[in-house]
């Protein structure tokens, strides 16, 4: 039943998870497309129709008791397998404007993925995935709840696709939901993963005014200080350039910025790991070699909108036009994985980021800013179809 995101489904990805179940979400939230499609058979139409069978044979079944849903995973970080637990709690949330300085988000989004989720909740009326959303809680206080909820057999225990184990623990004690939502009630929430999804829920409530159930979407709330919480780097991996600007790309590396080459990549991720906040730090791997720019940061600067502005929009010369529609530009998880991408498998460059701190990812957001897509990775991702939202 279970997948991953589904933005983060590829075709293998999906191929698999079809295989492995009748019952698999992947056939709603991501179904397949055939050239014989019709107005009343198609992707959308056959998504309904399998949710609504699965409703009716009781595959799916609605819990008998309102309550919330502890969510815990396990997981080691990519490249330093350092593990860790990140805690969280599936619940409704009201969906807001962002005028109403309720809900913020940290990136841009776009019109086509809205317009394919907003098809998939008109025709199921469901939300099978939830809203990624990070709150400030630096006492921990709603934690210490989860924590005491993590008793006895989980209601789900299954480990994904990366190696990361979930464990959803049912919250149904009256007493505990109380206490989460009072401590709930004023927090701020930020979207770490989901934009597209929430701004489609956004639409849809706009769409169906009379409509109560659509004020709300099924979120999982993350304390963003708990010691579980990691934002990973995106990695950017470009391809079919002009040769002679990959040649000379470290020629412009001239004051502020500087150029230094390392002879392994051991010495180079050694060199990363050692936190320098004060400056932008990026690092290159091409065919020749691998080496670190590094500059002065300025108040305020963000290492992802400097790579983009100074080296990819600057030194190499493509446009926001042509990184938006991933014209030279795809995206890497994993320092290891996109350098294996030039040197094994034929990319030009790989440019590697540090993670962008919470606190600066919180501090565009709550001030208004939005950043460039895919700025952070947010690991390991939530489960789509661990709990399903009926309208």
């Amino acid at each position: 039943m279970l997948t991953q995101p589904y933005d983060k489904i590829n075709p293998a990805m999906r191929a698999k998870y079809l295989a492995a179940s009748p019952h698999n979400l992947v056939r709603v939230i991501l179904g397949e497309r055939f050239d014989t499609d019709t107005d009343s058979d198609n992707v959308y139409t056959r998504a309904a129709k399998y949710f609504e069978d699965w409703m009716k044979q009781g595959i799916l079944a609605q819990d008998a008791t309102p309550g919330f849903y502890a969510y815990f995973q396990e997981f080691a970080v990519p490249d330093s397998g350092e593990k860790l637990t990140r805690k969280g709690f599936i619940g409704l949330g009201k969906v807001e404007d962002y005028e109403a300085n309720i809900v913020y988000r940290h990136e841009k989004t776009l019109a086509g993925p809205k317009k394919d989720r907003l098809q998939v909740l008109t025709h199921t009326r469901a939300h099978f995935g939830q809203i990624f959303m990070l709150y400030p809680d630096r006492a921990g206080d709603v934690d210490r709840e989860l924590d005491a909820s993590q008793s006895g057999t989980p209601v789900l225990d299954v480990v994904d696709d990366y190696g990361a184990r979930h464990m959803l623990y049912a919250i149904t004690d009256a007493a505990r939901i109380e206490r989460i939502q009072k401590l709930m009630e004023p927090m701020k929430l930020l979207i770490a993963d989901g934009h597209h999804r929430y701004e489609t829920s956004l639409n849809y409530r706009n769409a169906h005014p009379d409509d109560p159930s659509a004020q709300y979407v099924m979120m999982t709330f993350v304390n963003m200080y708990s010691p579980g919480l990691r934002i990973l780097a995106t990695h950017r991996v470009l391809n079919q350039l002009d040769q002679s600007a990959v040649e000379g790309l470290l020629t412009h590396a001239t004051a502020p910025w500087s150029a230094r080459s390392f002879a392994s990549l051991a010495e180079l991720k050694k060199e990363l790991e050692t936190a320098k906040p004060q400056s932008v730090r990026i690092g290159v791997a091409t065919a020749k070699g691998l080496a670190l720019l590094e500059r002065p940061r300025q108040k305020d600067e963000m290492d992802v909108p400097v790579l983009h502005h100074e080296i990819i929009g600057g030194w190499l010369g493509i446009s926001e036009d042509a990184v938006r529609d991933e014209k030279f530009i795809h995206y890497v998880r994993g320092i290891d994985a996109a350098v294996a991408d030039v040197r094994e498998r034929g990319a030009q460059v790989a440019f590697l980021l540090e993670p962008t701190p919470i606190d600066d990812m919180a501090r565009i957001a709550f001030g208004g800013g939005v950043m460039p897509q895919k700025s952070t990775d947010f690991y390991p991702k939530l489960l789509t179809g661990v709990a399903s939202y009926h309208l």
